[in-house]
């Protein structure tokens, strides 16, 4: 039951994964959350450094579908300055959001990504959506009021994970 919440890869942080990597995967583009795995959930711009990774990736060839459960101002803020596309609202981890990224992208499922810092959103939307899935380690320890919750529900399934060995 537990093995729908286990990413394929877990980094650090977001510039940990290259374009170098993704080649390597075939992989062509990217759905990422936007709080806590771009930048800190209460940072309305990107740092130069994630202007940067985005420039790499947009070198590289790599889409970007930036998907948030947050709402449209904060999403759009954040990323119109960067003109990449974004789901605003997502819902997430229901699979409309992860569904319409791909479309918007034109690309296959194998061809895609899904990078978040939460269990219950993004791991679990892109395993049951069947993307390979990156987990990365929250920017901040701070959280809003909802992703607070689920990050309580995320130590009780990341205990039983270790426990069983699977992580």
């Amino acid at each position: 039951m537990f093995n729908i919440f286990i990413p394929d890869r877990h980094a650090n942080n977001i510039l940990e994964i290259t374009p170098e990597d993704l080649e390597k995967q075939n992989v062509k583009g990217i759905i990422t959350d936007l709080d806590n795995t771009l930048v800190a959930w209460d940072e309305p711009n990107a740092p130069e450094e994630i202007i940067e990774w985005f420039k790499r990736m947009g070198d590289a060839g790599i889409e970007i579908v930036i998907t948030s459960n947050n709402n449209e101002n904060r999403v759009k803020l954040f990323s119109e300055p960067l003109d990449k596309s974004f789901i605003h609202s997502a819902r997430k981890p229901l699979a409309r959001a992860f569904q319409k990224a791909r479309k918007d992208m034109g690309l296959k499922k194998e061809e895609i990504i899904v990078v978040g810092d939460q269990l219950l959103t993004d791991v679990l939307g892109g395993n049951l959506a069947g993307y390979y899935t990156v987990l990365v380690t929250p920017i901040v320890d701070r959280d809003g009021f909802w992703t607070k919750i689920n990050r309580r529900i995320e130590k009780v399934i990341m205990k039983n994970l270790k426990h069983k060995g699977k992580i």
